[in-house]
């Protein structure tokens, strides 16, 4: 889904509407070992397979929680809400992230964002910062398994 109604000039009128629904994304354990890798944390509840179905609460290996998170910023691309009057965009940080639910890979998971426009700041020479709020889903599980509000820093095409 793609919302390209949305620019830097006019995102306000979007306050407080769903703005974007991704599609779904796999995620497999070999996604989530690498994750363990690169971040330093390849603990047995998210990357032994063997050990976390004998010793976890959840039967098998889940996702980080970080990792969920660390798909903010595709998840806004692939949901096509960047404005298109503007030029890049900047991570800003967060408001707000919780991990609402343990998520276990087992064969793999499906995950998408039901992303909305929570607030709009101007910040003059026609730069926004732009809250989002993401709601992200896994195909099994009612309800999302992580919430964040997410700000980002877009910066005006110039000409």
């Amino acid at each position: 889904m793609a919302n390209s109604d949305i620019l830097l000039s006019n995102a306000h009128e979007f306050v407080d509407q769903e703005i974007g629904l991704t599609d779904w994304l796999d995620i497999d354990q070999m996604q989530v070992n690498i994750f363990g890798e690169v971040t330093r944390w390849p603990t047995w509840m998210h990357n032994d397979r063997d050990r976390a179905a004998r010793e976890s609460p959840y039967g098998g290996t889940i996702i980080h929680g970080f990792f969920l998170l660390s798909l903010i910023t595709y998840f806004v691309r692939m949901g096509g809400i960047n404005p298109a009057d503007g030029a890049y965009s900047l991570n800003y940080g967060m408001d707000k992230a919780r991990i609402l639910k343990p998520v276990v890979i087992g064969d793999g998971i499906r995950v998408r964002d039901r992303i909305g426009l929570m607030k709009v700041v101007d910040k003059g020479e026609g730069r926004r910062l732009i809250t989002t709020s993401h709601h992200i889903e896994i195909a099994s599980l009612d309800g999302p398994a992580a919430y964040v509000e997410y700000l980002n820093m877009w910066f005006p095409k110039t000409d």
